[in-house]
């Protein structure tokens, strides 16, 4: 089992930036993908980033390329992921979670059905 906790989230003006961070324990030491998705009100959850179990390959969705940045520490009992959001906009509001879950045939899952262990959710509002 892993656990997950983010923290972060928050209040913003368009512009400005924001840096989400993730604290996943527990089973750590499998070779778990991460990711970052959001969910807006009235919409489903979506893919925002993903990164591999050794930070060497990381994912984006297009709306955030160029201005998101996904990295990870995977420490000896810990494994920290973060989410550096530069350039917010309004369209970025939302509950941004973050989950663990292992590739499927070798590949990084860019899908929410393709993660087992979710945190609870964070929020990050960007006001116009």
């Amino acid at each position: 089992q892993v656990q997950l906790v983010e923290s972060g989230g928050g209040l913003v003006q368009a512009g400005g930036s924001l840096r989400l961070s993730c604290a996943a324990s527990g089973r750590t030491s499998s070779s778990y993908a991460m990711g970052w998705f959001r969910q807006a009100p009235g919409k489903e959850r979506e893919f925002v980033a993903a990164i591999s179990w050794s930070g060497g390959s990381t994912y984006y969705e297009d709306s955030v390329k160029g201005r998101f940045t996904i990295s990870r520490d995977n420490a000896k009992t810990m494994v920290y992921l973060y989410l550096q959001m530069n350039n917010l906009k309004p369209e970025d509001t939302a509950v941004y979670y973050c989950a663990a879950g292992l590739p499927r045939d070798g590949t990084v899952v860019l899908s929410p059905s393709g993660y087992d262990y979710w945190g609870q959710g964070t929020q990050v509002t960007v006001s116009s």
